[in-house]
C-alpha cells in the first residue's frame, strides 16, 4: 500500500519555495502600485479609486526632457512621458523648420513610428535621440533648387538679349 501524502504539506511546501524566490518580488511591485493609487469610500460604504479633477491630472503628468541631436546641433525638448513620436515630431518642426513627415528620428540606433509611445519603448529623461531628415525629402529638394537654377539661367539670358 503506497501511503499518499497530504495536500495541506503539498501546497504548503510550494508556496514557501515560490514565496522565497519569486514572489517577493511581485508582492513589493504589487504594494508600489497600490501605494500610488488613491482610495475614498463612497457614501453607500464602498471602497473606490479617488477621482481627480482635470486640473489634478495635468498636475500629475509626468514631463521628460529630451535631448535630440540633430548633427551639429542639440535641442532640449520638454515632453509629456506617455507622447508619441509623432507628438515629438510636431514639437520638433517648430524648433527646426522641418515638416513632421521629412524628420525620421532614431532611438537606441532603430527609427521609430509615428504612434510608437516614448515610455513604451524606453525613453526616460534626459534620454537623446538623433533627427535625420528623410533622405527621399532631401532628394526632392535639391532637384527642384538644381531645375529651378537651371530654369532660371535661360530667362536671364533672353531679357538681356
Amino acid at each position: 500500500m503506497v501511503k499518499i501524502p497530504s495536500p495541506r504539506r503539498l501546497f504548503r511546501s510550494r508556496s514557501r519555495s515560490t514565496a522565497s524566490s519569486t514572489g517577493s518580488a511581485d508582492i513589493c511591485a504589487m504594494v508600489a502600485e497600490h501605494e500610488k493609487i488613491e482610495w475614498e469610500v463612497r457614501p453607500g460604504g464602498m471602497l473606490v479609486q479617488k477621482r481627480r479633477t482635470p486640473e489634478e491630472e495635468d498636475a500629475a503628468v509626468e514631463y521628460i526632457l529630451v535631448r535630440v541631436s540633430t548633427g551639429w546641433q542639440w535641442h532640449d525638448i520638454s515632453i509629456d512621458a506617455t507622447a508619441t513620436f509623432g507628438d515629438l515630431k510636431v514639437m520638433l518642426s517648430l524648433v527646426t523648420g522641418l515638416w513632421p513627415r521629412e524628420q525620421r528620428l532614431l532611438y537606441r540606433g532603430k527609427e521609430r513610428d509615428d504612434c510608437e509611445h516614448l515610455h513604451m519603448v524606453g525613453v526616460q529623461d534626459k534620454d537623446k535621440v538623433l533627427l535625420l531628415e528623410d533622405p527621399a525629402v532631401k532628394e526632392r529638394k535639391l532637384r527642384s533648387t538644381t531645375l529651378a537654377q537651371l530654369m532660371g539661367v535661360p530667362c536671364h539670358s533672353f531679357i538681356q538679349v
